[in-house]
């Protein structure tokens, strides 16, 4: 990132999970991505880790990691670009809590609490989830989550 856009820098957190299509690679390819973002840095990609579904078992375990990305992006248009990482890999939304080849969540803004259509910040269910537990632990130890 240049280094002039440093003004207004937010360490943002981001789940990453895949089930479908060598999830492995899929991760590691998404948190490689994660360079590419615009007005973005990646400081770190946890470990990988399985996990079973949540909601329909059905389908195969996810293997899941979490980033931490500096940015000056607003929340909406990082969650953007999230997206359009996910679209490149092939995500399709069907079936709510369904196999994908690729998720990615935005988990935490810097210490913003926001709800509104599109995004709710931190990410509901957060400090339940062990597959976003796990991996933020290991890349955030000292992290205190806005509003829990």
């Amino acid at each position: 990132m240049n280094s002039a856009i440093r003004k207004g820098l937010v360490t943002a957190y981001i789940g990453l999970g895949s089930n479908l299509d060598d999830p492995m690679q899929q991760v590691l390819t998404a948190c490689d991505e994660l360079k590419q973002l615009s007005e973005s840095s990646l400081l770190v990609c946890s470990s990988l880790y399985r996990s079973p579904p949540m909601g329909p078992t059905d389908q195969p375990d996810y293997i899941n990691a979490v980033a931490a990305v500096e940015t000056t992006l607003e929340p909406h248009k990082l969650l953007a670009q999230l997206q359009a990482i996910e679209h490149r890999h092939g995500r399709v939304r069907e079936r709510r809590w369904g196999a994908r080849t690729l998720d990615m969540d935005l988990l935490i803004y810097g210490d913003q609490i926001l709800s509104d259509a599109t995004l709710i910040l931190p990410h509901p269910g957060l400090a339940e989830r062990a597959f976003v537990l796990y991996p933020l632990q290991e890349i955030a130890r000292s992290l205190i989550v806005p509003g829990l």
